[in-house]
């Protein structure tokens, strides 16, 4: 029985190591360096690349098959046969100390860049010279300013201005194919290739002794301090005049596999490309391995720092170690790619929340990954949320559809323990929280509300049949839980955001509007200031029951959309969906920092994040990816602005200087420009058009003006990314000059030719305004004279010597009372014309009276075949109405005298006056006479009415002075009688 026994323990051991082995499996790992990769996908015209260059600017210069592209870290301007080059395919770049940007073609011809335009054989006479049947392999410019080239045939060339020298070796053992020139800190030239070393010495290169060559013109690099460092089959050499020293051995396997340009660090680390990828070799021959059995030919150093490297399949940047990311995924030992979540023990293991019912925990310090399987994979497939408990050392997991925790208390041995719902019903998982500080509570945030787990250790289940709401149930879909220092538990829901806090529910969405909305995470400052990530209002930062902070994408904020929040001492980091942020938050003030030299991998697909004291740690689709953020500075210089070129009705500005002077007509001009910046795609431009002008601010890369008025311009143009400030700016003058029409001599001659017309028109008016008052002096002077014709003409002689003779006629018979009569009267009409004759108008009134005064004494003399009429509207005020003086009275007298006195038994005459209108008085004057006609055609002689012509022409006169004509009609109406109509404008 013993015996059996022993075997059935053994079984067990056996079974239970096997069981074990499969949940829990060991595998070591390692990490790569994340390199960020340009290609034709980019806008790169080829992948096939040969060279790469950084000028004096800042820009990177990448020679492919298909052409030459001009990178400033977010745009590949690429210039090809079509822009100037001789040829697509460019071997080699180099710049001179002129900032000429020189290509070196495989067809051999030179051409070169400067101030936006490529210069070649065609539109640059000096070129032609360099022109001869040899690829160029080599360039270099002494210190004289000469040019050097080495071609890959037995000559060499100097360019010297003008002219050029071809030196050729007749020695069939030590020709200049493939030459490199070097120049040496005493100013002597050197020729080296891999068959001999030469010395210039006069006008001629003369053999100097050597121990061992270069493998090619590749493998030479002149250094900054005037040495010469070359890769032999031994590996990396240093000479300095005649003398020769290793300086780095190398694996000769490295070295036989093509190997092309190499750069030295200032601490003589060896950058080696070769036709397997590149190797980084330290001076103590430590030797890393960057794209493994990619072809590279060259690897160089920017200005920052960043390491380039060309290869076969376009262009690749490893950023300065302050700014590297570190991946590990399944390639490096994770059970996958896909990474959900993650935190880390107190053992500073990594956990990790994976795919497939997987939990790999990540130990840096032994480079060992521990895989944990879950027994249900559909249950537990995604695990989402990680969270360690400090209280039992055990790590808690939630997926959707399950939550469970690790225990490794024991050191040798861990549990796995499952949320159990008792009545077995399904549950969906959003967020959990663990209490802390003696607490033992577990907060789940379902589908169905909030539910807390009183004691987690001791219980780890729950009913949802017993849920009490308001105790340990809180019902409406939520979506975060948390606890904060004090034990209080805030949550989120479909209603927004809530707090439950020894037993007192407070619902804060009720009074603030931005908390009525999704919150996607919740966590706590140190001065107990709640951070709020939100889903599209940025974050909200809360203390004491009221929102402090809201910081938004206009506060430097990656985007609004916030997923998940970690908060490192009184940091607040957070992921949005366009990148990641870090917070300083003060209390009043708070300062947005961007980490955009991560955005290639932490721009989406952020599943989670931890920050430890050296390193920020996040959950990606594509692996646990890292970085250290303390060693970043986070370099707040800010990038290089440069105009690229200037475009001025559709026609290019030279850029070799800063100041233009425009035509009129051509008043629009457009600029673009660029911002030097590859770790920084997020770039703000500002520009403004004069030193005094507000700037504005903008994202475009280019400006057009348009209708720009004449004067003095001076572009300015500014740029910063996130963390730095606003760079120098960038100027271009430019002169806008005016129309002839709107220069200053033609003004002053507008300016004298209107005030001469000014002058003479005013001369004119003035003039005529003379001309005029004389006129109407002459006028009036004329309507008195006719006014004093027209008495005279009134005092009709016949009417005189009739009413002389009737005096006489009563003063013979004795009738003196009648003689009295006529002859007061005939005193009275003589007065009243007297008194009139020196007014122009007179009021309807004494009109009234003259006339009547004329008409009886008329009707004396004629008795009764003179019968008269004098009707006046009531409407009239005959006081105030004025009338032209003695209008009336010669159309009267005519009518007696031509109308009614040739008619044997007499006649009638009718005065009506009335209103005609508002502002016209209408006067007829009808008799029934034999009809002017009628006596115009019987009368005898030239015998003319003088007071009615004189009448007439006073009328004609008095309408040119005055504003509203005096209208007259005389008619016959019918087979005798006379009708005569005067309009007379009412005077104001």
């Amino acid at each position: 029985m013993k015996v059996i026994n022993k075997k059935k323990i053994n079984a067990v051991k056996l079974f239970t190591i096997s069981i074990l082995s499969f949940l829990f499996s060991t595998t070591g790992f390692s990490q790569s360096t994340y390199l960020q990769h340009f290609s034709t996908k980019n806008g790169l015209p080829s992948n096939n690349c040969f060279y790469t260059l950084q000028d004096s600017k800042g820009y990177i210069w990448i020679a492919t098959d298909a052409g030459v592209s001009r990178f400033d870290g977010k745009i590949f301007e690429t210039f090809s046969i079509n822009d100037g080059l001789p040829d697509n395919q460019i071997l080699q770049l180099k710049e001179d100390k002129s900032g000429k940007i020189w290509f070196l073609a495989l067809n051999g011809q030179l051409s070169y860049f400067f101030n936006g335009k490529i210069y070649n054989e065609t539109n640059n006479n000096l070129l032609k010279l360099l022109k001869f049947n040899a690829v160029i392999v080599s360039f270099f410019q002494d210190s004289k300013g000469r040019i050097w080239l080495g071609t890959n045939k037995n000559v060499l060339v100097m360019y010297h201005g003008k002219h050029i020298t071809k030196y050729i070796s007749a020695d069939h053992d030590r020709q200049f194919i493939n030459t490199f020139v070097h120049e040496d800190g005493t100013g002597k030239i050197w020729a080296v290739s891999n068959t001999s070393v030469r010395m210039l010495q006069g006008n001629k290169f003369k053999v100097a002794p050597h121990s061992s060559l270069p493998i090619s013109y590749k493998t030479a690099l002149n250094l900054p301090d005037k040495t010469l460092a070359y890769l032999d089959a031994s590996g990396l050499k240093i000479r300095t005049g005649n003398e020769e020293r290793l300086l780095t051995k190398v694996n000769n396997a490295l070295l036989s596999n093509d190997p092309g340009y190499f750069h030295l660090d200032q601490n003589k680390d060896l950058w080696l490309s070769n036709a397997s990828g590149i190797y980084h070799i330290e001076s103590d021959g430590k030797t890393k391995r960057y794209l493994d059995n990619i072809s590279s030919s060259q690897a160089i150093r920017d200005a920052k720092g960043n390491m380039w490297f060309t290869t076969t399949n376009g262009i690749y940047m490893l950023p300065q170690k302050n700014e590297r990311l570190y991946v590990v995924n399944k390639a490096n030992g994770l059970s996958s790619d896909l990474v959900k979540s993650i935190i880390k023990d107190d053992k500073n293991r990594l956990w990790l929340g994976m795919d497939e019912a997987k939990i790999n925990v990540v130990d840096q310090q032994s480079s060992q990954i521990n895989q944990i399987s879950l027994g249900d994979k559909k249950k537990y497939n995604i695990i989402k949320q990680l969270a360690f408990d400090s209280t039992d050392h055990s790590i808690y997991f939630a997926s959707d559809y399950g939550l469970g925790r690790i225990n490794e208390s024991d050191k040798n041995n861990r549990n796995i323990d499952y949320l159990r719902e008792t009545s077995s019903s399904m549950f969906v998982i959003k967020s959990f929280s663990i209490s802390s500080g003696g607490l033992k509570n577990l907060a789940l945030a379902l589908s169905s509300g909030v539910v807390i787990i009183p004691d987690r250790l001791k219980k780890f289940e729950f009913t949802s049949l017993s849920f009490k709401q308001g105790e340990d149930f809180f019902n409406n879909r939520s979506y975060r839980v948390f606890y904060d220092r004090q034990q209080g538990l805030w949550f989120s829901n479909i209603n927004g955001l809530s707090e439950f806090n020894k037993g007192t529910l407070t619902n804060f969405f009720e009074k603030q509007p931005l908390l009525t909305k999704r919150i996607n995470d919740i966590q706590e400052l140190p001065d107990r200031t709640l951070v709020l990530a939100t889903d599209g209002n940025g974050l909200l930062f809360m203390k004491e029951g009221r929102i402090v902070k809201v910081i938004t994408q206009e506060d430097g904020l990656a985007d609004n959309i916030c997923k998940r929040l970690f908060v490192k001492n009184n940091q607040t980091w957070v992921v949005t969906n366009n990148g990641i942020n870090r917070i300083y938050f003060d209390g009043e003030n708070a300062n947005v920092e961007s980490f955009e030299y991560t955005n290639a991998l932490l721009t989406d697909d952020v599943n989670c994040l931890y920050i430890d004291d050296k390193n920020a740690y996040f959950a990606t689709n594509n692996g646990l990816v890292y970085f250290a953020y303390n060693q970043s500075e986070h370099n707040k210089e800010a990038p290089k602005v440069y105009i690229t070129s200037v475009v001025n009705n559709k026609s290019k500005l030279g850029m070799d200087h800063q100041d233009h002077v425009l035509d009129p007509s051509n008043n629009s001009i457009t600029f673009y420009y660029s911002a030097i910046d590859f770790q920084n795609k997020n770039i703000l431009y500002r520009y403004r058009l004069k030193a005094d002008a507000p700037w504005t601010e903008t994202k475009s890369r280019r400006i057009e003006f348009s209708s720009l008025e004449p004067g003095e311009y001076s572009f300015e143009l500014s740029a910063k990314s996130n963390n730095s400030n606003w760079s120098s700016p960038a100027k271009v003058n430019f002169v806008l000059k005016a129309h002839f029409w709107q220069t200053t001599w033609f003004l002053i001659l507008v300016f004298l030719l209107a005030g001469f017309a000014f002058y003479k028109l005013a001369v004119i008016v003035t003039r005529r305004q003379k001309n005029k008052e004389q006129e109407q002096l002459l006028l009036k002077n004329k309507i008195l004279m006719l006014e004093q014709r027209a008495l005279q003409a009134m005092m009709n002689p016949h009417f005189v010597f009739n009413v002389m003779n009737s005096i006489q006629h009563y003063i013979n018979t004795k009738d003196t009372n009648s003689a009295n009569k006529i002859l007061t009267g005939f005193a009275k009409l003589i007065r009243k014309n007297l008194e009139i004759c020196t007014r122009s108008f007179i009021s309807l009134e004494e009109e009234l009276d003259y006339l009547e005064l004329y008409l009886s004494l008329e009707k004396k003399r004629f008795g009764d075949k003179l019968m008269y009429q004098i009707k006046v509207s009531p409407a009239i005020d005959k006081e105030e109405t004025m009338v032209p003086s003695m209008i009336l009275q010669p159309y009267i007298e005519n009518a007696i005298w031509h109308g009614i006195m040739p008619k044997e038994e007499g006649g009638k005459i009718d005065l009506l006056i009335d209103l005609q209108g508002p502002d016209h008085l209408i006067i007829k004057i009808i008799d029934d006479g034999v009809g002017i006609d009628n006596s115009l055609r019987n009368r005898k002689g030239d015998h003319q009415s003088k007071g009615m012509d004189l009448t007439k022409e006073r009328i004609n006169l008095l309408n040119q002075v005055e504003a509203n004509p005096i209208q007259i009609k005389v008619q016959q109406t019918g087979i005798s009688g006379t009708f005569v109509s005067i309009s007379i404008p009412l005077m104001p």
